[in-house]
C-alpha cells in the first residue's frame, strides 16, 4: 500500500481501469461459437476443459438435490430469510413508487393521446460466480428485484465442482425464491447459452450478476443479442475517512475488500495524517491474522492507496473523479455531505454502515458498477427488468395538424415516403406530391 499527500497525487494512480484485453475476447468468441454450433454438447466438453468436471446432465434436479442435502442449518436458513425480506421490502418500494408514476396517459395536444406503460421483461437469466468464492449472495441480490418487478421466468446458471455438484444452498435460495431451472454451467459458456440457447436452456432476454473476466467479456460480446446489467470490472471500496474515524474499522473495512480479488482497489482519503499511518499499521496487523492471506496481501500492495487531503471540497473531487463502486463516509457528520458526492454504486454513511451489511442483508444491492460506471448508473433494481413502452392515439380532429408538422420534417431530412405518408391522412384522396 502507498501513503500519498493530494498535492502528489495523479489521477493515473487512481484510473487503472481494467479493460478486457483482445486476447480474451478472441478466447470467449471461440467459445460462443462452440456454444452456438454445438450446444448442449459444447457445454458438456466446455466444463470438462475448464471446471475438471464431466457432467451427465445439464440441469439440476432441484427437489432431488433438496432431499440429498437437506435445508442450510437453522441460524443461516434464518440469516437468508432476514436478509431477502430486507430486500423484498426494497424491491417492493421501487416497484410501487414506478406504478404510481409511470403508467400514465397525457393529452400532447387535442385530440393526440400518448399513454405509457411498464412491462417486466419475461426471461432473465442470473449468473452466479463459483470459483475461490462462490457468491451465494448474488443470487437473491438479482432474483428479488427481478421478482417484484414481476418477470415470469427466471433461471440459474453457476458452475459446479470437480465432482459436478451445485453448492446446496443455492440450490436451497432457488427453491424458497420459487426459482425452477438451474443449470451446472460456468464461465463465458454459461452466457453463451443463456444468450443463444441450446437443447437443455431456454433463450433469455436479459442475462445480470457478477462474474470474472471471461464472464463479462461474453456479456459485453453478447449484449444486442441479448439485455445485459452491466460490464463489471474489479470490486472498488473508497472510504472518505476524518479523525473521528476509528483506524481498525477503516482497515477492517479495507480488508474486507481486498480479499475478493488480487484486483481489488481499495482505497482510503484520509483528512489526517495520524489517521492514515494508524490505518497503514492496523492493515499489517490485521492481514498476518487473516487465515488466507494471499489474494488480500497481494491487492493490499499493487492497489491500495491512502491519499491525504486537507480538507472535504479535495476528497469529494477525488471521490467524484474515482466514481467508486461502494464509497463509504467515515465523518463526524455523514450527511451534511451527501450532496456534494455524485458518482457512487452505494453510499454508506458512518462506521456502523459497513459496506459488507449492504454486500448480504441491509436491503441495498450489491450488484454494483465498477470502472466508472456509477458516473451514469447505480446499482441493480427494479427498473433493471422492466419496459417503458408507448402508446399513440390520434384522433380525426388533429390528424390535419399534426400531419403537417410531420411532412415539413420529414421532407427537411429527404425522407419523402414518410411525408407521403402523413399527408396522405389529411389530404383526402389527393395524391400528396
Amino acid at each position: 500500500m502507498k501513503i500519498i499527500n493530494y498535492r502528489d497525487f495523479s489521477p493515473d494512480q487512481l484510473k487503472k481501469y481494467h479493460d478486457i484485453d483482445f486476447p480474451v475476447l478472441e478466447k470467449v468468441k471461440t467459445i460462443i461459437k462452440q456454444v452456438e454450433r454445438k450446444g448442449d454438447q459444447a457445454l458438456k466438453e466446455l466444463t470438462l476443459k475448464y471446471d475438471s468436471c464431466h457432467i451427465s446432465s445439464i440441469k439440476v434436479d432441484i427437489k432431488k438435490e433438496l432431499r440429498k442435502y437437506g435445508e442450510p442449518s437453522h441460524q443461516l436458513k434464518k440469516a437468508f430469510e432476514q436478509a431477502i425480506k430486507n430486500l423484498r421490502l426494497v424491491a417492493w418500494r421501487q416497484i410501487k413508487v414506478l406504478k404510481k408514476e409511470a403508467n400514465f396517459k397525457i393529452q400532447t395536444q387535442p385530440g393526440v393521446i400518448v399513454e405509457q406503460k411498464i412491462i417486466p421483461i419475461k426471461r432473465v437469466g442470473i449468473y452466479v460466480p463459483g470459483g475461490r468464492y462462490p457468491l451465494i449472495s448474488s443470487l437473491y441480490m438479482a432474483a428479488i428485484p427481478a421478482l417484484e418487478a414481476g418477470v415470469e421466468e427466471i433461471i440459474v446458471c453457476t458452475p459446479p465442482d470437480k465432482k459436478g455438484k451445485i453448492r446446496p444452498e443455492i440450490i436451497f435460495l432457488a427453491d424458497l425464491l420459487g426459482i425452477k431451472e438451474i443449470y451446472r454451467i460456468g464461465g463465458a459458456q454459461a452466457i453463451a447459452a443463456m444468450a443463444l440457447g441450446t437443447e437443455s436452456i431456454k433463450p433469455v432476454d436479459k442475462i445480470v450478476g457478477p462474474g470474472n473476466i471471461y464472464v463479462n467479456a461474453a456479456k459485453k460480446l453478447l449484449y444486442g443479442k441479448v439485455d445485459i446489467d452491466f460490464i463489471a470490472g474489479p470490486t472498488e471500496l473508497l472510504i472518505i475517512a476524518d479523525d473521528s474515524a476509528r483506524a481498525d474499522l477503516i482497515a477492517a473495512d479495507l480488508l474486507a475488500q481486498a480479499e475478493h480479488d488480487v484486483l481489488a482497489r481499495p482505497v482510503l482519503i484520509s483528512l489526517s495524517q495520524k489517521l492514515a499511518h494508524q490505518v497503514e499499521k492496523e492493515l499489517k496487523i490485521q492481514l498476518k491474522n487473516l487465515p488466507k492471506r494471499q489474494v488480500a496481501s497481494v491487492a493490499l500492495k499493487n492497489n491500495c492507496l491512502i491519499i491525504i487531503c486537507s480538507d472535504f471540497d479535495q476528497a469529494c473531487h477525488l471521490a467524484n473523479d474515482m466514481a467508486p463502486e461502494h464509497l463509504s463516509l467515515l465523518v463526524k457528520n455523514p450527511a451534511k455531505f451527501i450532496n456534494q458526492l455524485k458518482n457512487y454504486g452505494c453510499l454508506f454513511l458512518g462506521q456502523n454502515s459497513a459496506e459488507v451489511f449492504g454486500d448480504y442483508c441491509a436491503g441495498s444491492n450489491h450488484i454494483l458498477p465498477t470502472n466508472g460506471a456509477s458516473r451514469y448508473r447505480g446499482g441493480l433494481n427494479c427498473l433493471d427488468f422492466l419496459k417503458f413502452v408507448g402508446h399513440l392515439k390520434i384522433e380525426n380532429n388533429a390528424v390535419k395538424n399534426l400531419g403537417r408538422t410531420a411532412a415539413l420534417i420529414a421532407r427537411t431530412e429527404g425522407l419523402i415516403a414518410h411525408a407521403r405518408s402523413a399527408e396522405m391522412r389529411f389530404l383526402k384522396g389527393k395524391s400528396p406530391i
